[in-house]
């Protein structure tokens, strides 16, 4: 999957990633690109941080300048009746873009996409882009997430991310059409919904959605469109018993995605506009002490993922997307917490296609101010919507560990702040549950979420392992000498969730000294180690879940389960093992290396994505052996131009199989 916007899709787009000439206006002298004298090549979408962009200079950059003129092919060039749409998936923070010398657009929010209609600004064929993205390095009061304020990284923090950092691209559309889609399932009535902004709505102009899982069609529907604003429910052909609903309902276990097509008409039938998206039949929700998924409690086995890779930072290609999925799913987990970081929307449909929850988090800000309450909340808003039709996701974070709000125990505003997140969430979307503030000092919430990095098994089984237990150490034990609840939330009653524990860090001879909450010497001390803490958690019977610390090492973070590489620091076998407890024998996904049921491998066909490389030994799980290699850029000659579809320049790509699940193969 390339498309960057998985879940509507159209057939004329173009990457812009590539060669951008750019310029550092650290003392930000200049403010047209007409006087900017540009002196430099970046390959975006990577940042001038990252060794993929071929510049890798971690200083402090308070305003970066880019700029790239392209000449539009016939496919691209708008009609009359056509418009062209210019799209940003992230610029960090504050983006100012001019369209052929003249200023078009403002956007705040360095983790959130934007658009901009460019067709009134074209000059034939010719599409110049200038780009002003500015950003405070030391700024505490503005969504950074693990981006260290510090010239080098330090502990848990990552350098910096400045500029653009995911994929610009533009598609031509026409002046009428599907300008943003919803979906919404409902297992207990076995309906799905869709919401969808058309803009331009012609007269008398008509819908026609289309839904299909395989090969059959389940929904034909077409409807008289009478404004901007598109609402259809279906429903679904109920086979009523668990055994036949089974095939139907999107889990870990059983991905099973549901095709659309959104198409719109003019009142004489002719095509306006098609698109093509993805739904899934999911329901989560909470039930008393239980977390939901599809009607039935459901244990959530999740990894910490931060997201970064070591020459690319937080930009990765989707065959790397991919790749971590997969191996996520080959280490024993069936969820994911995505820390402090909003991930590319290909890893999400990654996600969906292959099976695997999501925690979705903000990413947070660290001081407290006006300032920080209207950059999180837009932000965050702006996130939630664009994410909120994946049915990967089962929770959204919107808080974290007191970041952004660090009084919460001195400073009632801050306390209604984390409040007026978590009912802002909910407002948003009232289909998944709301984490108030991941870790302690909840005043509120839906799942009740603990941070402990105990190394004792016994303590941690002492403190998590009955309901008497529970309630004791939410109301006296503070595990990083913090209380765990506060302002009258109780957490009793609500599903819990051990969501940051463990963090073992392994130290080789004369490897530089890393972060980690304890040292294994060797391989086999972490795997003995690993397989005791989760031994003592899965024993823990009042959780509904666990979250390890963490998928990879990351900069002076050496605690992972794999390398920074992807290589695994045990064989995968034994922790998957681990991971997924003893009663998993019991269930016939264990047979499967991605965790899937005997029933949706007869069903998922021999071209399903399954590995990238054959997992066996640790060796082999490296996907890209010249990761380290950073691209040799001559002074006087701008990069290669990469492929859409290849790694960060200097990656080496192996042999993988078939490039999606026979289900998606048209999408992908």
């Amino acid at each position: 999957m390339e498309y960057p916007r998985p879940q509507l899709r159209r057939a004329a787009w173009r990457s812009l990633d590539g060669p951008w000439q750019a310029m550092f206006d650290d003392s930000t002298l200049y403010v047209d690109p007409a006087e900017v004298p540009f002196d430099r090549t970046i390959v975006v979408p990577y940042p001038p941080e990252a060794r993929a962009s071929g510049v890798h200079d971690r200083g402090y950059r308070r305003r970066v300048w880019y700029k790239r003129q392209i000449s539009l092919d016939p496919a691209l060039l708008p009609g009359p009746e056509e418009r062209l749409i210019l799209h940003f998936g992230a610029v960090n923070y504050r983006a100012r873009v001019w369209i052929n010398g003249r200023f078009a657009i403002e956007h705040r929010g360095g983790h959130s996409p934007f658009s901009l209609d460019v067709t009134r600004h074209l000059d034939g064929s010719i599409l110049e882009i200038a780009v002003q993205a500015e950003d405070d390095p030391q700024d505490m009061h503005k969504p950074r997430g693990k981006m260290d304020w510090e010239p080098e990284p330090h502990k848990i923090w990552y350098p910096r991310t400045s500029g653009i950092w995911r994929t610009v691209w533009i598609e031509k559309v026409p002046r009428a059409h599907v300008a943003q889609l919803r979906w919404t399932a409902d297992v207990a009535r076995w309906q799905i919904r869709l919401d969808a902004d058309i803009a331009h709505v012609p007269e008398g102009g008509m819908a026609n959605v289309t839904l299909k899982m395989g090969d059959r069609l389940l929904v034909n529907d077409r409807c008289l469109l009478t404004g901007p604003r598109l609402s259809r429910i279906f429903q679904l052909p109920d086979p009523g018993i668990d055994d036949a609903r089974g095939l139907w309902m999107w889990s870990p276990e059983s991905p099973q995605l549901i095709d659309a097509e959104i198409e719109i008409r003019s009142a004489d039938g002719n095509l306006i506009d098609s698109v093509q998206s993805y739904t899934a039949l999911r329901t989560v929700n909470v039930e008393g002490d239980r977390f939901v998924l599809n009607s039935r409690p459901y244990f959530l086995r999740m990894v910490l993922d931060q997201g970064y890779w070591p020459d690319s930072l937080m930009v990765a290609s989707s065959d790397q997307l991919r790749h971590d999925v997969l191996l996520i799913k080959r280490l024993g987990f069936n969820g994911v917490r995505k820390h402090q970081k909003s991930e590319d929307p290909r890893w999400l449909y990654w996600c969906d296609v292959l099976g695997l929850c999501v925690w979705g988090e903000m990413p947070s800000a660290y001081g407290f101010s006006s300032a920080t309450i209207h950059g999180v909340m837009e932000e965050w808003k702006e996130l939630v919507e664009r994410d909120i039709s994946h049915p990967c996701i089962v929770a959204w974070v919107p808080t974290n560990e007191s970041w952004g709000v660090p009084e919460l125990m001195n400073d009632r505003r801050q306390v209604d702040f984390v409040r007026a997140l978590y009912h802002m969430t909910r407002a948003l979307d009232g289909t998944r549950p709301v984490v108030g503030n991941d870790g302690w000092e909840m005043p509120c919430g839906d799942l009740v979420c603990v941070h402990d990095y105990e190394q004792d098994p016994v303590v941690l089984l002492e403190r998590y392992g009955s309901r008497e237990a529970v309630a004791y150490t939410l109301e006296h034990v503070q595990p990083d000498r913090r209380r765990l609840v506060i302002d009258g939330y109780t957490g009793l009653g609500r599903p819990l969730f051990l969501s940051e524990f463990g963090g073992i860090a392994m130290s080789k001879p004369g490897e530089e000294s890393g972060w980690g909450y304890s040292v294994a010497k060797d391989s086999k001390e972490l795997l003995t180690r690993y397989q005791q803490l989760m031994s003592a958690v899965h024993r823990c019977r009042p959780l509904s879940g666990f979250c390890y610390t963490q998928l990879t090492d990351t900069f002076l973070e050496k605690n992972g389960l794999l390398t920074e590489d992807r290589v695994p620091k045990a064989p995968i076998e034994a922790l998957a093992q681990a991971t997924r407890g003893p009663q998993a024998h019991l269930q016939d996904w264990v047979l499967d290396p991605l965790g899937h049921s005997q029933r949706w491998r007869a069903r998922r066909g021999p071209d399903f994505p399954v590995e990238w490389t054959r997992v066996g030994e640790t060796a082999e799980v490296l996907a890209y052996p010249g990761e380290r290699q950073p691209q040799q850029v001559e002074p006087d000659k701008p990069p290669t131009e990469p492929s859409p579809s290849a790694g960060p320049p200097g990656f080496e790509r192996r042999g993988r199989g078939a490039p999606g699940a026979r289900a998606r193969r048209k999408a992908a």
